[in-house]
């Protein structure tokens, strides 16, 4: 199956050998998303909250430039330097989703993330 390459200025570009997202067939492969601002590729620094809005807003523009939306996510990966943001990440993740048709999800604390960032987000889509 060929696969087609997505991109788009309006979300950070990739810091190594990857792409913003991959779609194959009907399916969009997002990689993980971090709070850098898109233009200036400068890390981000504010409340988690805030962060997480930003991360979700990056999210947003890539599913735009495959021509989908929040509704044809079916999994997101979040990843977290401490569990103790959980609540406030979802929260905002949250306001993206409605919960009757909200994708499946993990979310998982790690050692330390690019940039020794707080949040990235990761999301698969169907078409």
């Amino acid at each position: 199956m060929k696969k087609e390459i997505i991109t788009t200025l309006n979300a950070p570009a990739p810091l190594g050998p990857y792409n913003q997202a991959v779609k194959s067939g009907n399916t969009l492969y997002i990689s993980g998303q971090i709070p850098l601002i898109a233009n200036t590729m400068e890390l981000f620094r504010g409340t988690v909250k805030e962060e997480t809005e930003l991360v979700m807003g990056h999210l947003k523009e890539i599913l735009q430039a495959a021509e989908m939306k929040l509704d044809h996510v079916v999994k997101t990966t979040i990843f977290l330097d401490d569990m103790e943001n959980f609540g406030k990440v979802n929260d905002v993740y949250g306001r993206f989703f409605d919960n009757e048709t909200a994708p499946a999800r993990e979310t998982v604390a790690v050692k330390t993330l690019p940039k020794n960032v707080r949040i990235e987000i990761s999301m698969i889509a169907v078409k």
